[in-house]
């Protein structure tokens, strides 16, 4: 059995990234739920944390999808959802909208990246932040973060989130810091030291550069904590399920570890 810590639903409008021109690259998106059941149904994927798809600059796009999760974990118990949020001020009516959604049933996650705006350490951004985060503790909800290297989603600006709210609130930090810096940030010490000062850190290593996830699972073993903070995600439509699986699958191996990855870490953290 698999447990996916982190999927999108919902098809994006095609967009002309980097100047080219108008493209879907995300070729696996699904529109309707009856197509991410047929895709759980294919993988063997026991449970899935669905998020609502997101990539092109406009965020009323993954606004949109929210309700489309809510009512795919409604419809399939192996579902669970996470709400598109913002810290954005042009965009706290949304997030407020979404936020009111966070009491419905199979709601267990609220999910933010700053790839569409925004920085953790921007003033602007923080009664938004205190606002989300207020929230997940309320409910007991993951908030979920995008990491990838440099500008406001390198783990040296999302990292302040597990500071200022990691205390109370679970925070997953998707893709591992997302590239060579970040993944050497955060196995060489960092993600560690946040363990042992009591901060709910959590993690995926969809993304991850080769050497990670062995590396991340020797030091594991060599400090014997962490265990309990890695969950395997496809990120599908983004990531490639089936190199995602094996490249765990090898890290892990068939002992304890492989058993907290890929099922009982996101039992206990969803459900």
């Amino acid at each position: 059995m698999v447990f996916d810590a982190h999927r999108h639903l919902g098809v994006l409008p095609a967009y002309p990234f980097y100047g080219g021109p108008a493209v879907n690259p995300d070729t696996k998106a699904r529109a309707t739920i009856a197509e991410l059941i047929a895709d759980l149904d294919a993988e063997g994927t026991e449970r899935a944390l669905v998020i609502p798809n997101y990539g092109v600059p406009s965020p009323g796009v993954s606004f949109a999808f929210n309700e489309l999760c809510v009512e795919a974990a409604q419809t399939d118990d192996r579902i669970r959802a996470a709400l598109w949020v913002s810290p954005l001020p042009s965009d706290a009516e949304r997030t407020e909208a979404a936020l009111a959604l966070a009491a419905e049933q199979g709601v267990k996650a609220l999910k933010l990246s700053f790839l569409l705006g925004g920085r953790a350490s921007d003033p602007s951004c923080r009664p938004m932040l205190d606002r989300i985060f207020a929230v997940a503790s309320e409910r007991d909800l993951v908030v979920h973060v995008h990491t990838s290297p440099g500008a406001a989603s390198d783990i040296d600006e999302v990292g302040n989130l597990v500071d200022w709210y990691g205390d109370h609130v679970a925070v997953h930090l998707v893709h591992f810091g997302g590239g060579m810096s970040g993944h050497i940030k955060l196995a060489g010490s960092r993600f560690f030291d946040w363990i042992e000062a009591g901060k709910r850190v959590y993690t995926d290593l969809s993304w991850a550069i080769g050497f990670a996830p062995r590396w991340l699972a020797e030091e594991v073993s060599r400090r014997g904590i962490g265990h309990d903070r890695i969950l395997f995600a496809s990120d599908e439509p983004w990531g490639d399920r089936e190199g995602e699986y094996a490249r765990m699958r090898a890290a892990t191996g068939d002992g304890e570890l492989s058993g907290l990855v890929f099922r009982e870490n996101f039992e206990k953290l969803y459900g």
